[in-house]
């Protein structure tokens, strides 16, 4: 395009929005004065419209171009307060070696000083190869129909520097009856300075979770596509591209750990030769790789690593303490039932059974309340009682469902039945209380008396032929104690 021609468009395109603002200003000028000549009152309601239209153009103008806040890391546990519930819990009789050992763990590699890299992903993406292209003397077996790693293993390599690390195989995930073997899986990359995860396509849906769970951590990742060279050039090129948005900032980079392969050709006399040779690999963008990730050295690198442990730590004493706690309200609403048989068959005045059953409610409802951490006042507890009795005074259908169970639960029992089954259906009726009270409070940390309702509610209509076996047992076992003298223990 010559310089004249530029010139004269550059004129013209000046020209256009020189003529555009002033036909604005005279369509403004225009709009103002019909304004003014309106009366003063329709003035000031189109002024006010006006203006709240003009401030909602600009706030959601700033909500669209604002600067986003970058996502918040999560705090890093205090160990101390790790240490203190892990110390309650043991006293409460939960297991908790694997918790501490996890502790002692930490410390030791502290220790060491030493460098720990683990290669994490799925299985027959060729982890073990990896593993035998980057430690020559590893013995990390490695086999065609995935799935060969059933455990954790550690072998040490060398950098090109010369610095040693050492690299962890773990089990590969989606491996046919292999939870256990991921959870272990997922722990020891947790115990890692850095983490290679190793694909060998494009990521699934399952597979790019782990890795933003990975990230999510902040430690060194990388993102390796193993098997590089089964794929061509422009496919290769399309893959990484594909990973790279996936990739959540790890670093993406292809590579061939090698491998042995099988191949067959014609010899010259017309036979059929079977020949089994191995690749070399081609590993060095993942060799530069390391060598840039764990510069810091173990010193530099270990807060981040201690931060995953720990993390990874919080999580599995929650698990414990959960169920722990659910244990416990096992237990409690156990002992609540047959307290409820024992009342029910003790029971001699008319009514007097349903003091004895509300006394109980409320003891039940207040223990249950003070093992999941939930204030709940008198009167909340006196409302949820009396609210749980109401439904099953007007519930018809509760009260047959109750009948109806409590005759399944002893087929052909004959005359003997009355006292049993009254006293069973109090069985059936603190358990179901318990049960779904522990679960509304786990669950909503409060005393939601319209949760706890409808779940006891379920449980009466529908407690399940195992749990009435399980109540059937409880009954019949207080039914022939009921002459004993009573032991201490409730």
């Amino acid at each position: 395009m010559s310089r004249r021609l530029r010139l004269l468009l550059t004129t013209l395109a000046a020209a256009t929005l020189l003529w555009l603002l002033l036909a604005a200003a005279e369509r403004a000028l225009a709009l103002a004065q019909r304004f003014l000549a309106l009366p003063g009152w329709l003035q000031w309601t189109l002024g006010t419209a006006l203006a709240a239209f003009a401030g909602i153009g600009l706030m959601v103008l700033w909500w669209l171009l604002r600067p986003r806040r970058p996502r918040r890391a999560a705090a890093t546990p205090d160990r101390g307060t790790l240490e203190q519930r892990i110390d309650q819990l043991h006293e409460r009789g939960a297991d908790t070696g694997t918790l501490s050992a996890e502790l002692s763990e930490l410390d030791r590699r502290r220790g060491t000083a030493r460098v720990y890299v683990a290669l994490f992903g799925e299985i027959s993406t060729g982890k073990s190869s990896l593993i035998r292209a980057l430690a020559p003397h590893a013995d990390a077996a490695s086999d065609v129909r995935g799935g060969t790693t059933r455990r954790v293993s550690h072998h040490d390599a060398r950098l090109p520097d010369g610095r040693t690390l050492v690299l962890t195989d773990v089990p590969g995930n989606r491996e046919v009856g292999g939870e256990v073997h991921e959870t272990m899986a997922r722990e020891e990359v947790l115990r890692a300075h850095a983490v290679i995860y190793v694909c060998a396509g494009d990521l699934s849906r399952a597979q790019a979770d782990e890795l933003r769970w990975l990230a999510d951590f902040g430690k060194p990742l990388l993102l390796v596509l193993n098997k590089a060279d089964q794929w061509s050039s422009a496919e290769r090129e399309q893959l990484l591209a594909r990973l790279c948005r996936h990739s959540h900032g790890a670093a993406v980079l292809a590579i061939s750990s090698g491998g042995s392969e099988r191949f067959q050709r014609r010899l010259a006399d017309g036979r059929i030769e079977s020949i089994q040779r191995q690749r070399p690999p081609t590993i060095e963008p993942l060799l530069e790789a390391l060598d840039s990730i764990l510069a810091p050295g173990a010193d530099g690198l270990e807060d981040l690593r201690q931060h995953a442990v720990l993390a990874g730590l919080h999580e599995r004493t929650g698990t414990l303490e959960a169920q722990t706690r659910a244990d416990e309200a096992t237990r409690i609403v156990r002992k609540y039932a047959r307290r409820a048989i024992v009342g029910a068959m003790a029971a001699v005045a008319p009514g007097s059974d349903l003091v004895i059953q509300g006394v109980l409610a409320t003891g039940l409802t207040r223990d249950l309340a003070h093992l999941y951490g939930v204030k709940a006042s008198e009167v909340q507890i006196e409302d949820f009682v009396r609210q749980a009795r109401l439904t099953l005074r007007t519930g018809s259908s509760i009260v047959l469902a109750v009948a109806g169970n409590a005759l399944k639960a002893f087929p052909g029992l004959g005359t003997l039945g009355g006292g049993v089954l009254h006293a069973f259906a109090y069985a059936l009726i603190f358990d179901s209380m318990g049960r779904a009270l522990a679960a509304s409070l786990a669950e909503r940390q409060s005393l939601d008396q319209h949760d706890a309702g409808t779940r006891m509610k379920a449980l009466l209509t529908d407690p399940g032929n195992a749990r009435l076996r399980q109540l059937a047992a409880l009954t019949l076992d207080s039914w022939r104690k009921r002459d004993e003298p009573p032991s201490s223990t409730g």
